[in-house]
């Protein structure tokens, strides 16, 4: 399974919610990868710590080895880490891959990370994929690789309009590249329960036939600490409100992607 996390809008926590989500499925068991595709690497610092040694290998050296002809190139594998966390590893960010992209789309290599995951198959029951705040080489790459994609949602109107354009944008990729890519849920983040807007733009949502998630996701200064500390919040503070919400979250989305996997069995 193999889920991407993204949206056009920045500031609405996908990194933040990747890397939660990530922990949550490796700390329940399961082998997870994580791939962080944005140069600004903030899941990649979030799961490694600002402080710790520079990767042996990134996503910077994988790309890089697409666009030079090597005699003997690496494996996949030889391009993830292993992380702090049991039964996580990692597909590292590095500031080199903006400056990649444009080479990466002129010579069409939009296809290359699909390739390697499918090189990966097996060896991962879980897949996460962090994406830039914007529709460009890197994120198209992962629509292309994954089965779904989760929609992080802050409770306001422009987040709405930004929210219509990216379902045009996933149409075009389904048409295109990856007719299987399923919307698997809209995330409500930052969520206020006691303010009149969010509530009244979750009910538009609905009303309007978008999967939202049922679990939403509170606002909470302890996000901010875990940051700062390098841990997700299931390792940060397991008992903490917005960490049960992630819990919850997880439940959800793996209990869906079950259900379908039955129906389609």
């Amino acid at each position: 399974m193999r889920r991407v996390v993204f949206n056009q809008k920045g500031g609405v926590g996908k990194s933040t919610i990747t890397s939660n989500l990530a922990a949550i499925s490796a700390n329940s068991g399961l082998k997870t990868l994580l791939i962080d595709l944005d140069p600004q690497g903030n899941s990649t610092q979030y799961i490694m710590g600002r402080g710790s040694a520079p990767l042996e290998y990134s996503l910077a050296d994988f790309f890089d080895q697409a666009l030079n002809f090597k005699i003997r190139p690496k494996k996949s594998t030889e391009f993830v880490v292993e992380t702090p966390y049991e039964n996580l590893d990692l597909l590292g960010s590095h500031p080199a891959l903006e400056e990649l992209q444009v080479k990466l789309e002129s010579r069409y290599k939009i296809f290359k990370l699909r390739e390697a995951l499918d090189e990966l198959k097996g060896q991962y029951d879980r897949v996460y994929i962090d994406t830039p705040p914007a529709l460009n080489f890197f994120s198209r790459s992962a629509l292309i690789a994954a089965d779904s994609v989760l929609i992080p949602f802050d409770c306001d109107e422009f987040s709405r309009r930004a929210l219509y354009n990216l379902m045009d944008a996933l149409n075009e990729i389904r048409a295109d590249h990856n007719p299987a890519l399923e919307v698997e849920g809209i995330v409500v983040n930052q969520f206020q329960p006691r303010a009149s807007l969010p509530q009244k733009l979750v009910a538009e949502l609905l009303e309007e036939g978008h999967p939202v998630l049922n679990t939403c996701l509170s606002s909470s200064v302890k996000i901010r600490e875990s940051h700062e500390a390098a841990k997700p919040m299931i390792h940060f503070m397991p008992a903490h409100k917005l960490s049960q919400e992630f819990v919850a979250m997880h439940t959800e989305i793996e209990a869906a992607a079950a259900k379908r996997k039955k129906k389609v069995a």
